[in-house]
């Protein structure tokens, strides 16, 4: 219950005063709902069968006989029957007050949850998400948060079901107190005997969290690599494991409906049997007088049934409590890597590179515990406005470096300076503004091309995005498109060729008009026409930006004015590119070599 009070205290501090009012509105209606046990007394004396002394009830009842008594047959039946009327209705009317109220809690919070989750998840460092599977982020901003929502509505039902609970014995006791604690200890028993349906559900719940994780990982890698298994024909083997999966799903839910049925049978026997149990003994051995009987019946059907509620909302807390526990969890380690709030980021405001970017004996591993370093004792410069080329064989440690110079990953010994200036975590917001970023594999949202133009710069005009696709040696191909700019591009841009993909990746990152081009890699999938024009625009960029390449194509850098190559973790030559040509035994050299090589 650790992980539910953690929330119950957020809604408190989230909703306030509100939460007070709704408990008011519990109470009420439970009030209301227990005085109709004490109208089944005028009502039973008016039938004639008993009087309020035969009854042998509390001496507080008497003064509704001495009212009663006095008024006609047809006058008492139309006041007490008034009265039932009256109070059945206000409680209705108050049920539904209480309902609407909340409901309106449960969605706003489930929206300030959503929220403040997602906050947390974005404004985390790059180590957070190195760490944790996307796929289980995106299972807690979905299932695990409406699951959460859902308990904190089962939350306030349970106490709603405790309050009524509470009152409705009250009222119980006052007309029978043996009969309300002969009940009592046999709901308690059922509730602890119910321990083992508790325990069971959390467990199922906890089968379900990992399923859902596990499937949405599946799907999402599935339908990632679609193109992989239609081209190899493997789509069977994906089907297979849909079909695996989707017995353990079964059998998952087949185990909480049959958890939950053995349960719900279990009450309703007991039930039966206790209720019968007590007429035998209200009539047999107390000689207890039909209307006696059907008090007793009354009681019990308002009691008993508050009991059963208690226990089953129990069990549900078993099954949801796993999802709570999983969303702390996530949230707990995204805000122990939170790296900025709103007001830093507001205030941050984008750096002009003036002399250049240093990175002074630096080391760095992505896993403390292992011994090797990715990056051991870096130092090199990186001059404003000129292009600054990294090269050197897969694994060397090309794109962690360049993480490093652009704040993703912080150094594990030595330091970043941006002219001159050590790169503090207040910096880092503003040297990322200063940055506009090509992947190698470049992502593009479902939408328009102006769309995800804007994404990156809102407040572009549209001579500032046709500029940018100038640039980028964009602009022919775009205004050839059915609508322009307003064409939509299809899931990760699927209605584009990797080019022109890329290249509209690359005018994105040019709108953005930043001191920093960071090119990842971004001509290594592209064939010889679109390399040639990538290159072209970045030809166009050199002077006005400082440019830093990561290449695996040797020959995209020959303009570059300083060529860094590295391998495992070292920096082994730095120089023009013509130099470092000239140079037969550098590595340079021989993986230019190896490229030539392959090409003929």
């Amino acid at each position: 219950m650790t992980y539910i009070l953690h929330f119950i205290k957020n809604l408190l501090s989230f909703v306030g005063n509100i939460i007070y009012l709704n408990l008011i509105g519990m109470v009420l209606i439970s009030f209301l709902e227990g005085i109709g046990i004490l109208l089944l007394v005028p009502l039973i004396s008016l039938t004639g069968l008993i009087s309020f002394n035969d009854m042998g009830l509390p001496i507080n009842l008497k003064w509704l006989n001495e009212f009663l008594i006095n008024l006609p047959l047809e006058i008492s039946l139309i006041v007490v029957l008034s009265i039932f009327v009256t109070i059945m209705v206000s409680q209705g009317f108050f049920q539904r007050q209480q309902s609407i109220l909340n409901g309106q809690i449960q969605q706003s919070y489930l929206k300030n949850l959503r929220e403040r989750t997602y906050i947390d998840f974005l404004q985390s460092n790059w180590s957070f998400f190195l760490k944790t599977r996307k796929t289980d982020i995106v299972t807690v901003m979905t299932t695990e948060i409406l699951k959460v929502s859902n308990g904190i509505s089962l939350t306030l039902n349970f106490v709603a079901s405790i309050i009524f609970t509470i009152i409705q014995v009250f009222f119980a006791f006052w007309l029978s107190p043996y009969m309300t604690i002969c009940i009592l200890i046999f709901g308690f028993g059922m509730i602890f005997v119910s321990k083992k349906f508790i325990r069971n559900s959390s467990n199922i719940g906890e089968e379900t969290v990992y399923l859902s994780k596990t499937y949405l990982a599946g799907i999402t890698d599935h339908f990632n690599g679609i193109k992989d298994i239609k081209s190899n024909s493997i789509e069977y083997s994906y089907i297979n494991w849909l079909e695996k999966f989707g017995v353990r799903f079964e059998n998952n839910v087949n185990n909480l409906i049959k958890l939950r049925s053995s349960s719900q049978l279990l009450f309703k026997s007991v039930s039966a049997f206790l209720i019968a149990g007590m007429i035998y003994v209200s009539i047999l051995m107390f000689k207890a007088q039909p209307a006696q009987v059907l008090l007793v019946i009354a009681i019990f059907m308002r009691i008993w049934p508050r009991i059963t509620s208690i226990q089953s909302h129990l069990e549900q807390f078993g099954e949801i409590i796993p999802s709570f526990k999983n969303l702390y969890h996530l949230q707990q380690i995204s805000q122990d890597a939170k790296e900025f709030n709103k007001s830093t980021y507001e205030n941050s405001r984008p750096l002009v590179i003036k002399s250049g970017i240093e990175c002074r004996d630096i080391s760095f591993k992505y896993n403390k515990d292992e011994e090797e370093y990715i990056l051991n004792g870096i130092n090199m410069f990186i001059p404003s406005h000129g292009m600054t080329a990294i090269v050197g064989p897969s694994g060397a440690g090309k794109s962690t470096l360049v993480d490093l110079i652009m704040g993703l990953n912080k150094p594990d010994e030595g330091k970043v300076l941006v002219d001159n200036q050590v790169l503090t975590e207040d910096k880092i917001l503003s040297l990322r503004k200063s940055i506009g970023y090509v992947p190698q594999d470049p992502f593009l949202f479902n939408t328009s091309i102006k769309e995800n133009l804007l994404m990156i710069e809102p407040d572009a005009s549209d001579k500032d995005i046709w500029e940018a696709l100038s640039f980028a040696s964009a602009d022919e191909f775009v205004r050839n498109l059915p609508h322009g700019l307003d064409t939509i591009i299809g899931d990760r841009g699927i209605r584009l060729s990797g080019g022109e993909r890329q290249r509209i990746v690359l005018a994105r990152a040019i709108l953005r008009k930043p001191s920093i081009l960071v090119l990842d890699e971004a001509t290594s999938a592209l064939d010889s026409e679109n390399e040639r024009k990538i290159q072209a625009a970045i030809e166009k960029l050199k002077g006005k930006m400082t440019i830093i390449v990561i290449a695996h194509r040797l020959s995209t850098i020959k303009n570059a004015n300083q060529v860094i190559v590295l391998d495992q973790g070292r920096i082994i030559q730095t120089g023009e590119f013509n130099q470092l040509t000239l140079d037969r035994k550098g590595m340079f050299s021989q993986l230019l070599g190896k490229q030539l090589e392959a090409s003929i």
